[in-house]
């Protein structure tokens, strides 16, 4: 059996050429390669082609290559949350393209598989699908897909043994697992290597046919940013966001495999015990999440779709992002759980552009919307200013068309009954004539008993 050659970070940094298309493993600073990306940024490396599912924090990883001048373009799913990207974007120094998250790692699973493309709802009647081929395949409307390859991939892994057979940790796999198919060269920082047969052949995640080089680095608290510890993304809870939360708790039954969106959503998961059966779902490779840990971060924890570091249910699985948003548009999964922007008359849901801001952040919220089996909106019933959110027709860009099944407010709760959207229930402290008059969608009226 071959010995992977080990190298030094520097000496890894070396293989990487300008002009080339990097592909970066890692979900925020979860799985990432920060050492192999520290020394990259060290080289005379310019003009290269990022693809990630973002460009990581300010000042760590790649945001320091994005600060150096070093990335042309990015690809990816997710890159608001770096401010140095927006201003790069902004001033015409930095190509972007945004794809959804699953659409991202099923692009890159198709490269490494050889295939030319494939055919996915996600995105459909959306700017994000652009000018792309559509077709209506199984009554759905699909957007084509190109696959995705790079000339060099740097990933992230637990364990490897001298054969470059790779074991990932916890939520540690998310997109490292698919580019290690999908490049011309991989290198694959460790936390340790072990000689062969200390892995055992059923905790291979990825073969070592797929490695060219290994580097041996420790990763310490300081190189995972704000997953580091649980505290720093501590959620600021106010009562009417509980209120929808609790609300929206009353929506899942025992058994419902259930997947909880940024904001408003995540305070559901405070609420859940093991007593409600719900099992949750994040999109970066977890099913089994149970709440956050009082403290510790993600050296000790896995971490959800908002980087936060959470505890694993017995039974938990962790799997890879192609796999887990496999089982987003395959309906495996009952709920989704999600926060809004606009939604209108038509089931449309907005949730992705911010107003004013530039369009670098799709995420995963896309495949949720349109492949969850049933989707439950969370917002605010207007925006600060007073405008309201439920309108006649989205204004904003759309995640998705036709798919709301229920809108959940600070007001009042919403559903869509017989394709016509319904008042069904009033909130606590909420009055009909208050709702009528910031609602902008027309609605019917079935107020359920007691709901007044």
């Amino acid at each position: 059996m071959k010995r992977v050659p080990v190298l030094t970070v520097g000496e890894a940094a070396q293989r990487v050429r300008s002009g080339q298309t990097l592909l970066v493993g890692g979900f925020g600073m979860t799985g990432n390669p920060v050492h192999l990306m520290h020394a990259l940024a060290e080289t005379d490396v310019r003009d290269l082609t990022y693809v990630a599912n973002n460009v990581s924090e300010p000042g760590l990883s790649g945001g320091r290559l994005l600060r150096n001048g070093q990335l042309r373009r990015a690809v990816g799913s997710y890159f608001t949350s770096n401010p140095e990207a927006v201003q790069a974007y902004q001033a015409g120094t930095l190509e972007v393209e945004l794809l959804p998250q699953g659409t991202l790692a099923e692009a890159l699973r198709a490269g490494g598989a050889g295939l030319g493309g494939f055919y996915t709802p996600t995105a459909a009647g959306t700017v994000i699908a652009g000018g792309a081929e559509t077709r209506v395949l199984n009554g759905r409307e699909m957007v084509f897909v190109p696959a995705l390859r790079g000339d060099v991939a740097l990933i992230r892994a637990w364990r490897a043994d001298t054969a470059g057979n790779l074991q990932y940790r916890l939520t540690e796999q998310n997109f490292n697992p698919l580019m290690a198919t999908a490049a011309d060269l991989v290198i694959a920082e460790v936390e340790e290597i072990v000689e062969v047969g200390q892995i055992p052949p059923e905790q291979v995640h990825t073969p070592g046919l797929y490695v060219d080089y290994l580097v041996q680095a420790t990763l310490t608290p300081g190189d995972l940013g704000s997953s580091a510890d649980v505290r720093g993304g501590a959620k600021k809870v106010d009562p009417a966001r509980m209120a929808m939360a609790r609300r929206v708790l009353q929506e899942l039954r025992p058994g419902d495999v259930v997947n909880l969106g940024i904001g408003i959503p995540t305070l559901v998961a405070d609420l859940i015990t093991p007593g409600h059966g719900v099992n949750l779902h994040t999109e970066n490779g977890m099913l089994g999440v149970g709440p956050s840990p009082e403290g510790g971060g993600a050296m000790d924890y896995p971490v959800n779709a908002g980087k936060i570091p959470v505890t694993a249910l017995p039974g938990a699985s962790y799997f890879d992002s192609a796999a887990s948003f496999g089982m987003i548009r395959g309906g495996h999964v009952d709920v989704a759980v999600m926060g809004g922007l606009q939604v209108d008359e038509a089931g449309n849901l907005a949730n992705w552009a911010v107003p004013g801001r530039p369009l670098l952040g799709v995420g995963g919220a896309m495949d949720l919307a349109s492949g969850a089996r049933r989707l439950i909106v969370t917002m605010t019933h207007t925006e600060p200013g007073g405008a309201p959110k439920l309108v006649r027709e989205c204004t904003l860009p759309l995640t998705t068309r036709g798919a709301v099944n229920m809108v959940i407010t600070d007001q009042a709760v919403f559903e869509f009954l017989g394709g016509e959207l319904t008042l069904t229930e009033l909130l606590p402290g909420a009055t009909l004539e208050g709702v009528r008059a910031s609602t902008g969608a027309r609605f019917r009226e079935r107020l359920r008993e007691g709901a007044l």
